[in-house]
Parts: structure tokens; C-alpha cells; sequence
């Protein structure tokens, strides 16, 4: 009886590393245990990047961030002008949340607002993205938690 609980056990491990196995070839660089650290403190202020010769600044309204609530999100560019208008996709980092737009307008001579909505994930992470994008020049990854 002991011999075939020892064997099952060990049937189960190998499955489960088989298993594990096969989820870091088809999707490697992700691991359901590592966690995306936020880079941008985003409930106290706007944060900052550069990207070659301009720096990019996200700042978010209102504070605090809400998940589910009506969010203006305001791209100042400092540097070299573009090309067109920044636009920003939102998302969770190894998560696919389906697409979330943010379509910015010219607003004064180097900030572009936009209105959009950061969504709740039934998961309860409340680790976000915002992906700013520069026409032209490249993108800024922006990580921020948020508030449920």
C-alpha cells in the first residue's frame, strides 16, 4: 500500500513539473510567480521617464487613482517636438486585460490629455501599466499600482 502512495506522488510531481516545463517554453519570460514591482509612485504625483531626448511625464487625475472611475490622463513631453500625438494603452503586466486605449489631444504647447478608465481584475492585483506612446520616437512603460 505505501509503494503505491510513493508511486503516485511521484507520478504527480513529474506531471506537475512536465507541466511547468511546458509553460516556460510557450511563454517564457513569464512566471505565475514573479511579480512586476511598480516604477512610479503615481497616487503622489507625476512620474518621469526619457526616452532618447525628450523626457515624458505621466501624471494622473484624480488622486487617488481609482480603478472604475473617470481618469484624465495628462502627457507632458519635454524635449524635441513630435511628430503627432502621444497615445497611451493600459494594461496589467503579464496579464492580457483585453485593449484599453487612451487617445490624447494637444493641450497646451507640450501637454496632451486624454479621458479613460483603468478597470478592475477579478484577480484583485492592482498592479497597472500605462504604455505611452510616442509616434516616431518609441514608448515609455509607466507601472503604478492603483486603488480598488
Amino acid at each position: 500500500m505505501r509503494e503505491n502512495c510513493v508511486k503516485r506522488t511521484l507520478c504527480c510531481a513529474g506531471i506537475l513539473f512536465l507541466g511547468l516545463l511546458a509553460f516556460s517554453t510557450f511563454f517564457p519570460g513569464e512566471s505565475p510567480a514573479a511579480e512586476v514591482q511598480p516604477d512610479c509612485d503615481i497616487q503622489s504625483g507625476g512620474c518621469q521617464k526619457t526616452l532618447n531626448d525628450r523626457t515624458i511625464e505621466l501624471e494622473i487625475l484624480p488622486r487617488p487613482v481609482k480603478a472604475m472611475s473617470d481618469l484624465t490622463f495628462r502627457v507632458r513631453i519635454l524635449g524635441a517636438p513630435l511628430t503627432g500625438a502621444p497615445s497611451i494603452d493600459l494594461g496589467m503586466p503579464g496579464m492580457n486585460m483585453g485593449r484599453n486605449h487612451v487617445k490624447l489631444e494637444k493641450n497646451s504647447m507640450d501637454v496632451y490629455e486624454g479621458r479613460g478608465v483603468i478597470v478592475r481584475c477579478h484577480s484583485g492585483k492592482t498592479v497597472w501599466q500605462a504604455t505611452v506612446n510616442l509616434p516616431d520616437a518609441g514608448k515609455v512603460i509607466f507601472t503604478f499600482d492603483v486603488v480598488y
